[in-house]
């Protein structure tokens, strides 16, 4: 049976992925640590210590070839398609052997700019749009995966 995880530390998607996990058939896991215990009806939640990453380690040894990640995480994600798992953003975007690279290094050139003091905005605010979005792009992402 595939499997959906969920770094669910401040995921605003944790309902819609739950509703279509249910709609597919999919295990359902939400990771959170100790600060953010989420529990939801239809889903498993693995609570892990609070400490920097924990949640991320965690998931990436829980995770198999072929299950799906949500996480805004990068280099969560970079670890899940390295375990030929599916990554995808609470937006809706999939990670991908093409894209991963590029996100990695733009968040290494954010870092600098904030270690040297620099400021960078912050995301916009979450709307109905995002949340849509989101669900339509998991629902093909559970649809081909059950294709194949």
């Amino acid at each position: 049976m595939a499997t959906i995880l969920i770094d669910a530390d401040a995921c605003p998607v944790v309902n819609e992925t739950i509703r279509i996990s249910k709609t597919f058939g999919y295990r359902c896991i939400l990771i959170c640590d100790t600060t953010h215990e989420i529990h939801r009806e239809g889903a498993e939640t693995v609570i892990v210590s609070k400490g920097a990453d924990a949640v991320d380690f965690v998931l990436v040894n829980r995770v198999q070839k072929g299950d799906i990640v949500v996480t805004q995480d990068y280099g969560l994600a970079a670890m899940v398609l390295a375990k030929r798992g599916h990554p995808i953003d609470q937006n809706g975007r999939w990670y991908t052997n093409d894209n991963i690279d590029q996100l990695l290094y733009a968040r290494h050139k954010a870092q600098k700019v904030r270690m040297a003091g620099g400021r960078l905005r912050g995301p916009k605010k979450r709307s109905k749009e995002s949340d849509l979005k989101f669900v339509k792009s998991l629902t093909e992402l559970c649809e081909k995966l059950s294709a194949s």
